[in-house]
């Protein structure tokens, strides 16, 4: 996936063969007057996906209701702000140099609205709006259903089969050595190697913070009884650091797949199969019509809400049952051609115009400034690095010993170190790999689910 931040700037006007002539849309050509071809051309630069004079009279009518405290969470008010805010600091991201090499527009799109927050540069009533929507629109699962959905319907079945199977040897072999690094790394430099493991190293590896952190700290808190806050507080930074890191190492990553192609899939997890693992990019807009997009986004919605199903009846994750339903039906021959095309264009959708206003909102509504400048202590910092860099090496080592383009499988494992779904979507963002969200699911709940289960046992054995 390219990185879609936009940058301001005309696009081609590939839809007009002379500049100077147009029909007006009603069929009758002739000569466009000079004020309207200035007037086009500024409707061609762009911030993000927004013209830059809608821009404009967008961010006019929503400084009158934030000034008048009418911030409303119903779904045009809330397009329209999170659409706009999320896409300038998108740009911003974009526009930091250095920054912008290693998924600065992913960065700056996620930890500045935290920070804005916090400083209160953003109006409490606007960040309490987007607050409530965040937390119950569930568009973070709408988004994770689309990608998903997508990416294992568009893709070849042979390759499917064995990139699951194989992509378990560099995330397990990474884990283990994670762990040995970072809890050595930890007690050298004066954390003890209890609260290395307990508090730092394995903490980044769980899951995020609903599946990972929370969990291990109401362990914690029943094992130590003591308070959960206090717990959660310890835990929380090592979470938040651990897939900042991620995404800078995962910015990088792609930088080195465009001076290495040899090692690097551009999105494909290992070579070989009968065709491309992925429909081509330009497909969808060629041949996906309307109805078939609408068949392909009814038919993600649906599998979601068999994941939740699950989840209600036997408190299996969501995202995984809706991974392997999906697989399911692909390696049943149970997804048309049609299907495949239009679930493929939802993906494209969400993950070309949905990733920005997702971040933005993760960055508002549950990234906490202080919670993350809490963890800058040195020795925090350098373990999380030390297991951040260990995890991802040696995914790459061993990706290439099974067979899989080594970016990939290191970028996959980097997944496990993200915070949850939201991390993942950076991860792969930064690494304009979106099509790896299948296999990141995965390493991010199946992998961080080993994790919380058999850290809380060893707390319990130890403690």
């Amino acid at each position: 996936m390219a990185n879609h931040a936009t940058t301001a700037g005309p696009s081609r006007p590939d839809d007009r063969t002379d500049p100077h002539t147009d029909t007006g849309g009603f069929g009758h050509p002739g000569a466009i007057p000079g004020w309207a071809r200035t007037w086009q051309r500024l409707m061609d630069w762009r911030i993000g996906i927004v013209p830059v004079p809608v821009a404009l009279v967008l961010a006019g009518v929503l400084w009158y209701f934030v000034s008048r405290h009418e911030v409303a969470t119903d779904l045009p008010m809330m397009i329209g702000l999170i659409v706009l805010l999320s896409f300038i600091c998108a740009e911003v991201g974009q526009r930091i140099p250095g920054l912008r090499l290693v998924g600065g527009a992913v960065i700056v799109a996620t930890f500045l609205p935290s920070a804005l927050a916090y400083y209160h540069v953003l109006p409490a009533d606007l960040v309490g709006a987007v607050t409530r929507f965040t937390k119950t629109s569930n568009y973070l699962f709408l988004y994770i259903s689309a990608v998903i959905v997508g990416s294992v319907f568009a893709m070849d079945r042979t390759v499917l089969i064995r990139g699951f199977v194989k992509i378990f040897a560099p995330l397990a072999a990474g884990t283990v050595a994670a762990v040995i690094v970072g809890g050595a790394v930890g007690s050298a430099l004066g954390l003890g190697l209890k609260h290395a493991l307990y508090y730092v190293v394995l903490p980044v590896m769980a899951g995020g913070v609903g599946d990972g952190a929370v969990p291990l700290s109401v362990g914690y808190a029943g094992a130590l009884h003591q308070g959960f806050g206090g717990q959660f507080a310890q835990v929380l930074p090592a979470v938040m650091i651990g897939s900042l890191f991620s995404v800078l190492i995962a910015g990088g990553l792609n930088l080195l797949g465009k001076h290495k192609p040899q090692w690097s899939g551009e999105g494909r997890l290992q070579p070989g199969g009968d065709m491309d693992e992925f429909l081509k990019k330009d497909e969808p807009a060629a041949h996906a019509d309307v109805m078939t997009l609408a068949t392909g986004m009814v038919t993600a919605v649906t599998l979601y809400l068999v994941g939740e199903l699950a989840f209600k009846a036997w408190k299996l994750p969501a995202p995984v049952i809706m991974l392997v339903v999906a697989v399911a039906m692909k390696l049943g021959w149970s997804v048309t051609r049609r299907l495949e095309i239009g679930a493929d264009a939802v993906f494209q959708l969400f993950a070309k115009v949905g990733t920005y206003p997702l971040l933005f909102m993760v960055g508002v509504a549950w990234t906490p400034w202080d919670k993350l400048l809490a963890a800058l202590a040195p020795a925090n910092l350098i373990t999380i690095l030390a297991t951040v860099v260990t995890l991802i090496a040696v995914g790459f080592w061993v990706g290439r010993k099974v067979n899989l383009y080594p970016i990939e499988a290191a970028l996959v494992n980097a997944t496990h170190a993200g915070q949850g779904g939201t991390g993942g979507v950076a991860i792969l963002t930064a690494a304009e790999r979106m099509q790896l969200m299948p296999f990141a699911q995965i390493a991010i709940r199946i992998g961080g689910a080993i994790v919380v289960t058999l850290t809380l046992l060893s707390f319990i054995r130890f403690h």
